[in-house]
């Protein structure tokens, strides 16, 4: 069987590697930042979170961009919340906004008001315009528990987008296996995963791109530009703030990959190689 990078177009020994921006639609600043980082800087793609207030700005500001969707059912901060986009009781704390934590959400969540949710996401981003070209997840939410992770697959396999999933290793942790299972269903996924605690993604990529394995990683950051509001709405402001550095100024980082031959590609290859069969 051919590799994920032969199927691209590529070699079966080349290192391909996503730098997906998380969070477009957060905040204006994460929209600035992501923006940037898509059209000046190195990110190759994003993830838009569609229930959040900066979204629709987000969308007026698409212009064929590789953007998927960050499934959304978390809203972890303690002033700046958002909530769903449908009528989803199981989904809402006493504020009517989603849970904080992920271990909330699975501790009360409906599954079929998960499945709802996360569908009207996506048909939202789809309705904005966006050529949806993937599928990830806030917080990993509908990654880490089964029950959650068959939505999750669902979706993938209904709308035909390629999915982000931790690495092989991580299935002991979590209890279940979900990449042989994508696979019988014909969804695409990278090789490989790059996690990142928290936010803040430049020592675990300065690590990482010297022995980066042959294959497609996907690796993450959380870009955004330095601003009153960002300040405000999120603690870890400063390391979203560099993350937009690493990508869009650091031009040490662009000869790190150079160096070690990594070539970016973006999540549309991974989509119409999906489609393609």
């Amino acid at each position: 069987m051919p590799t994920l990078a032969e199927r691209l177009g590529y070699g079966a020994e080349d290192r391909l590697l996503i730098l997906n921006c998380d969070d477009l639609g957060f905040c204006h600043s994460a929209n600035e930042g992501v923006y940037e980082a898509l059209g000046q800087g190195l990110g190759t793609s994003a993830s838009l979170m569609v229930p959040c207030p900066w979204a629709a700005e987000a969308a007026g500001r698409y212009d064929g961009e590789d953007v998927g969707v960050h499934l959304t059912v978390t809203s972890e901060w303690e002033v700046y919340r958002w909530g769903p986009i449908t009528p989803s009781l199981s989904l809402v704390d006493n504020q009517g906004r989603f849970p904080q934590t992920v271990e909330a959400v699975i501790g009360r969540a409906d599954v079929d008001e998960v499945r709802r949710e996360c569908r009207a996401q996506v048909d939202q981003a789809l309705a904005w315009g966006i050529d949806v070209t993937h599928l990830d997840a806030h917080m990993g939410t509908v990654q880490t528990n089964p029950d959650l992770f068959e939505v999750y697959l669902e979706l993938a396999a209904a709308y035909r987008l390629p999915l982000r999933l931790s690495g092989a290793e991580t299935e002991a942790v979590l209890g279940f296996p979900f990449r042989a299972p994508a696979a019988e269903r014909g969804v695409v996924f990278p090789d490989h995963f790059v996690y990142v605690p928290g936010v803040g993604s430049r020592p675990v990529l300065l690590d990482i791109v010297p022995k980066l394995r042959t294959g497609v990683t996907e690796a993450y950051l959380h870009p955004a530009v330095d601003s009153p509001e960002l300040r405000a709405a999120a603690p870890d402001w400063m390391r979203r703030v560099d993350d937009h550095q690493l990508l869009v100024h650091d031009q040490e980082f662009q000869r790190t990959l150079e160096t070690h031959g990594v070539q970016l590609v973006g999540w549309r290859a991974l989509r119409e190689c999906m489609r393609a069969g």
